[in-house]
């Protein structure tokens, strides 16, 4: 409904005669199709994702008069557009497209297509490409990420992709999101515990701490299987991070069932939690199911899991002070001018007193002296490099 209201001015302009084309891309024209046409006939280009490196063709087809819908699934060779930095220290490389999973909450295997893995060489180039621009930190971008190499010829691993792409000289750092714990495999921790550019960080979204709930969810792991995941990464990497997405309020979910979830993050204590209500999304099973949970559980549960979370973060954040931190600085500080911002190899914010003009892009050694809830203070401690 956003899209549609988003889309009512800009349709105005067009009936007043205003020479522009409307195009609409993403997963929620994946999702509507045609009927974006039917609602809203000004529309001149319905795209999915997977047409990303095709938007020149298909707006030629529109420039000689045609309106067009292109969300038939294709097979993406090669990603041919040059992704959009807003930063000129960190970049984002996708390594592979789409999701096979089918969680019966989630809209993204409806919208974004089949997996479809980038080939190791394509992506090895890219990287390396950006280190001789001046690039210092790569996070590899997934769906669901550990699912690379699999539907290559011969298949491949996504642990063996990440040593050769942390091996690229001159890369200082590396990360990656977002791993499935169905998939998750020790020997990707160990090459985190083994390769230097990698940096120790982990999200792995558990979703539920209740097995019937992650069932029902079609999330194919138990809660002890994820605990067992935790347990490896707290043994190869004991100072890593560990960031993780949960769902309160999925439905049929009781408050015993909700409690289970609570306990799983006593276990682990996360260094930071991204959660939602459950909300249903159209197309998912989940979304058509009667034991819907009333908003007002929902609302409650949300507010208790997000103080049990900011316990826990802060808890974690708290075991930086008196250490000096590795930070990769990106950034002026917006509130205080005379600070900068950057991170430490776990991910976490890091604010200390610096010229920014002198500092973004630049390893800095940073005595931490103070911790909040969700970053990290201190002050410079060397010389930056």
């Amino acid at each position: 409904q956003k899209v549609y209201s988003y889309l009512g001015p800009h349709a105005a302009r067009k009936q007043r005669g205003e020479d522009l084309a409307i195009v609409v891309a993403g997963c929620v024209a994946q999702q509507e199709g045609e009927a974006l046409l039917r609602r809203v006939p000004e529309i001149d280009l319905v795209m999915g994702p997977q047409y990303a490196n095709r938007i020149g063709d298909l707006l030629e087809g529109v420039f000689n008069g045609n309106q067009v819908v292109a969300t038939a699934p294709t097979h993406i060779m090669e990603d041919l557009t040059q992704p959009q930095r807003h930063s000129k220290t960190c970049a984002w490389v996708n390594i592979i497209y789409g999701c096979n999973e089918r969680c019966s909450y989630c809209v993204v295997p409806t919208t974004r297509g089949a997996e479809q893995s980038r080939p190791r060489e394509s992506i090895r180039a890219e990287i390396a490409e950006l280190v001789a621009a001046g690039y210092r930190e790569v996070t590899l971008l997934g769906q669901n990420i550990d699912a690379w190499g699999r539907d290559l010829t011969p298949r491949q691993t996504f642990a063996d992709l990440l040593r050769d792409m942390a091996g690229v000289p001159g890369l200082d750092r590396m990360r990656f999101v977002t791993s499935h714990p169905r998939y998750m495999s020790e020997r990707v921790v160990k090459a985190v515990a083994e390769m230097p550019a990698l940096c120790e960080m982990f999200h792995v979204p558990f979703q539920a701490g209740d097995d019937d709930v992650l069932k029902a969810m079609e999330r194919g792991y138990t809660a002890k299987r994820y605990i067992q995941i935790v347990d490896q990464i707290r043994t190869h990497c004991p100072d890593a991070a560990i960031t993780a997405d949960a769902i309160v309020g999925f439905p049929g979910e009781t408050e015993e069932q909700f409690q289970a979830t609570l306990d799983l993050m006593e276990h682990v204590k996360f260094d930071q939690l991204n959660t939602a209500a459950y909300s249903p999304r159209p197309h998912t099973p989940a979304a058509l199911w009667e034991n819907q949970v009333d908003e007002e559980a929902k609302v409650d549960r949300l507010q208790r899991i997000n103080r049990l979370a900011a316990v826990h973060a802060l808890e974690r954040r708290q075991r930086y002070i008196g250490r000096i931190e590795e930070v990769l600085v990106e950034q002026r500080n917006p509130k205080f001018p005379n600070q900068v911002k950057g991170r430490n190899r776990q991910g976490c914010p890091v604010y200390f007193d610096g010229d920014a003009e002198a500092l973004v892009g630049k390893l800095v050694p940073v005595l931490i002296t103070d911790a909040q809830t969700y970053s990290i203070v201190g002050e410079q401690a060397g010389e930056a490099y």
